[in-house]
This record gives C-alpha cells, sequence and structure tokens, in this order.
C-alpha cells in the first residue's frame, strides 16, 4: 500500500520497533514465504496494523481483498489468534486495512471470523467517489486501549481520503455496538454534536460512525488517517489532530 511508511513513522515516534512486512504474490513460492515470513514476524510481534493505501489499482475492495485472503490463509490466521488472545495482542487498522479488519471479522467480532449476512461493512461513500478532506471526529468510548490517551467526549481533526469509506449495517446490530462501547468514534461538527450532514459526514456512515472495536477493544478499525500528522503537515488547520491512539498502543505494553 502507499501509507506503511507514515504509519511505520508514527508508531516509531511513540517508542515502538516496527517492522515492515511485504506479501509477495507473483509466484506459489513468493506466497509460501511471504505466509512463512510473516507468521515469523506476526509471533514476535504485539501489535499488527493493517495500513491504509492503494493497492490492486485501487479496485473496489482492492487492498482489504487482498489483505483478507491473504490472511485466511490457516498459517497467518493461526498467528493473528495467539497474537491476539494468547499474548493480549492489538490490532489496528486504518483506511483500507480497516476494510480489511472488517472483512475478517476483527472488528467487530476479534477473531478472523469473516462476514455474516448481517455484519456490518464499509461500502461506496454516498458522493459516489473519492472524498479527500480533513474531518473532525469525537471520541464516544475511549474503552479501548487504543484510546486510553484520547478525551472520550474529545474532538479530534483527522485527513480523510478514500472512495469507500461508508460505515453501514443493520440498525438493530449498529444499536449493540453502541451498547458495549464499541463504537469509538463518530463523524461531528467542529463543536461535537454528530452530525449526519454530508459536510461532516463525508462519506454518509449510518450513524455518522467512523471507527469500531471489538468487544475487548484491542481491535480497532477506523477510517480517517490518524497517521498523517506532524511538522509540517496540516499546518494550516486548526483543532487537535492527535489521537495519541499510536502512543497509547505502545503504552498498553510499556506501563
Amino acid at each position: 500500500t502507499n501509507c506503511e511508511y507514515d504509519s511505520a513513522a508514527a508508531f516509531e515516534e511513540a517508542g515502538a520497533i516496527t517492522d515492515i512486512q511485504i506479501f509477495r504474490n507473483r509466484d506459489a513460492t513468493d506466497i509460501r514465504e511471504s505466509v512463512s515470513c510473516f507468521e515469523k514476524a506476526i509471533d514476535q510481534a504485539q501489535i499488527i496494523m493493517f495500513p491504509g493505501g492503494f493497492s490492486a489499482g485501487d479496485e473496489p475492495d482492492g487492498s482489504a481483498k487482498f489483505f483478507a485472503t491473504a490472511f485466511r490463509n490457516e498459517r497467518m490466521k493461526l498467528a493473528v489468534e495467539r497474537l491476539l488472545h494468547e499474548r493480549d495482542g492489538l490490532a489496528l487498522g486504518i483506511c483500507n486495512g480497516f476494510q480489511a479488519m472488517v472483512k475478517l471479522g476483527l472488528v467487530p467480532y476479534g477473531d478472523i471470523w469473516g462476514q455474516k449476512e448481517d455484519s456490518v461493512t464499509l461500502t461506496n461513500n454516498t458522493l459516489g467517489r473519492h472524498i479527500s478532506h480533513m474531518a473532525h471526529l469525537k471520541v464516544v468510548s475511549n474503552l479501548s486501549p487504543w484510546l486510553s490517551l484520547a478525551e472520550e467526549g474529545g474532538v479530534y481533526v483527522n485527513p480523510v481520503s478514500h472512495g469507500e469509506g461508508r460505515f453501514v449495517g443493520p440498525a438493530e446490530g449498529i444499536q449493540k455496538l453502541f451498547e458495549r462501547g464499541q463504537v469509538a468514534t463518530q463523524y461531528c461538527m467542529p463543536d461535537g454534536r454528530i452530525s449526519m450532514d454530508d459536510a461532516y459526514n463525508l462519506n454518509g456512515s449510518y450513524f455518522a460512525i467512523e471507527g469500531i472495536t471489538s468487544p475487548d477493544g484491542r481491535c480497532y478499525g477506523k477510517m480517517a488517517h490518524a497517521e498523517r500528522r506532524g511538522r509540517g503537515v496540516a499546518c494550516n488547520i486548526t483543532g487537535n489532530q492527535n489521537l495519541r491512539i499510536f502512543e497509547a498502543g505502545v503504552r498498553y505494553f510499556a506501563d
């Protein structure tokens, strides 16, 4: 994809040691070697991140589809399960990485189960095209370790850049996510009011949902690019741009 370097930089700024893995699929040998490398890397990690960005020409479901296919491999799937359930690990997905986590079932279920008939999903923006904009986000639940350093009720500003970021699903299922505190972040107005207006809910997500977590909060997926910040980035934009999710992820293991 084209966001792994920004993501690695954000983690490294927070004190993490990163290891960018590339899944090669030119032939069967490449795939076997990549599976082995990924399995080994995951078994040595405390956090796995599915970065955002384009791949496969950004065809519909492009990189998310690629991620999901790769991680359904039994060896990679078991490595992720060991990370999450035996070592208390964390998982993060941003933009297309969020799409991948939804397709895999890591959010909202917390396991690689795939999607069910009544699952939530991410689909085409109501605008019908790619959007690139700064979005205001409200933290409505900070039960997740990823949001332990964010202020509940706080408003943050992150860039969005996607064509398929509209969060949709059955109303009853989404209501259960709210009740369990799994809806972590919503699109809002600058004053913090949740809004369905397309000036603020830029992709038309149901209930203005921007990010959700697994039941235990250790898997977090979001659309807005929290990694795209730093010196010289969006310096003409007012508002708090730092959700501190990368710092929170590192502190989860350091404290």
